[in-house]
């Protein structure tokens, strides 16, 4: 009896350890990884978004987020509004593989802040969302 009882207090530390061991972490998340950048404004447009962020080298690059990215069924942009104390944008860039995998924007929720803007109408739109299906961006 002595010898059930010590087995049964022994597997009671053991087991609840034992899938702790057996957990795989091949294909999980440390596969993925974001940069996360400031933006200076954000400029709705007919195709999308036109971005203006912060670059390294404190210079301002240029970058489009097509309005086809937003939808559930494309799913490689989403739009988050920023709660009512933080007052400054920001695009979060994920990579999976070293590929780019999608894009996050976290936009102030009042379009009448100064990091909303309007186009002017003789931007050339088309160059900036030239490629729809890529999303170069330079640091």
């Amino acid at each position: 009896m002595r010898k059930i009882i010590i087995a049964l207090i022994v597997l009671t530390f053991i087991l609840p350890i034992m899938p702790v061991f057996a957990q795989n972490n091949t294909g999980g998340l440390a596969d993925i990884y974001y940069i996360n950048v400031r933006i200076e404004r954000i400029f709705p447009s007919y195709l999308g978004y036109v971005i203006q962020y912060r670059k390294g080298d404190n210079k301002v690059g240029t970058i489009g987020v097509p309005n086809d990215w937003l939808s559930e069924s494309a799913g490689r942009a989403e739009i988050l509004r920023l709660p009512v104390a933080s007052d400054w944008p920001s695009m979060s860039v994920f990579f999976k593989d070293g590929e780019f995998s999608h894009v996050r924007l976290y936009v102030h929720r009042v379009k009448g802040h100064r990091t909303w803007g309007v186009l002017p109408a003789r931007v050339d739109l088309e160059k900036i969302f030239e490629d729809m299906e890529s999303f170069n961006i330079v640091f």
